[in-house]
């Protein structure tokens, strides 16, 4: 049985009519298995081709969908900004302010230097109001020339403090609203506007009573007490949005 096989093999490969006809197959087999592999081939490119068009045309679906869903503006605004900036607001109507994701990123470019304006106006009335203080103070004491050029000075002061308080509210009130909605909670923001409406009262508070001294000097506790409210709520704004 041993001495059988090589004898076998020894035929098979001395006769050259098998030996070419296993060739053959073997050349067939090849053939079969390199098309039916290049087949395979172009069909999993196909289907790589298939499953990117597929990815393509979801994620464009998808972004369209962002684009759709992406607000421009935040849910709460106040009056001043949605009255220059709301979807209908006034300058809506200039195309350089059309509501569009571009455009909207040149208002808040404009937005920050409105603010940056506004913070600087801000330390420059806060400068005002304590020089406006001083003079106040020896005003209330003072009589004669002494009391008329110190009323002078402090009306003048008043004068400059109100454009300037005045102009660093516009700056806040009418600047382009922010991207995002605010967060829920007390943020240093929120504290910084709730104290703006008590120096705002305050201050509209202290104008009045300042026009009404003339006629009634009794006022002058309210007076004081008004300009030292507005004053102390400023201050208090100003450190609290820096820190």
């Amino acid at each position: 049985m041993g001495e059988g096989i090589p004898k076998v093999l020894f035929i098979i490969l001395a006769n050259q009519k098998i030996m070419k006809t296993f060739t053959w197959i073997v050349l067939v087999l090849l053939l079969i298995s390199f098309r039916s592999q290049a087949q395979k081939d172009v069909t999993t490119k196909m289907k790589a081709q298939k499953d990117t068009t597929a990815t393509v045309d979801l994620l464009g679906e998808m972004n369209q969908n962002n684009q759709e869903k992406t607000k421009l503006l935040p849910d709460k605004i106040i009056f001043t900004q949605r009255l220059l900036w709301g979807e209908k607001g006034l300058m809506r109507n200039f195309s350089a302010f059309e509501l569009t994701p571009e455009k909207r990123q040149k208002e808040l470019k404009v937005r920050r230097n409105m603010l940056v304006a506004h913070q600087i106006m801000g330390m420059l009335t806060l400068g005002g109001m304590v020089a406006q203080g001083i003079v106040g103070a020896k005003l209330y004491n003072s009589t004669g020339s002494n009391y008329r050029s110190l009323r002078n000075t402090h009306e003048a002061l008043a004068s400059a403090v109100s454009v300037a308080y005045f102009s660093t509210a516009a700056l806040s009130l009418f600047a382009p609203p922010k991207m995002l909605n605010e967060r829920k909670g007390y943020s240093s923001i929120k504290i910084h506007r709730d104290l703006a409406i008590v120096h705002f009262t305050a201050m509209v508070s202290t104008l009045v009573l300042a026009g009404m001294l003339e006629s009634n000097p009794s006022l002058k506790p309210y007076h004081r007490a008004a300009a030292y409210t507005a004053f102390g709520a400023f201050a208090a704004s100003m450190i609290v949005i820096k820190f």
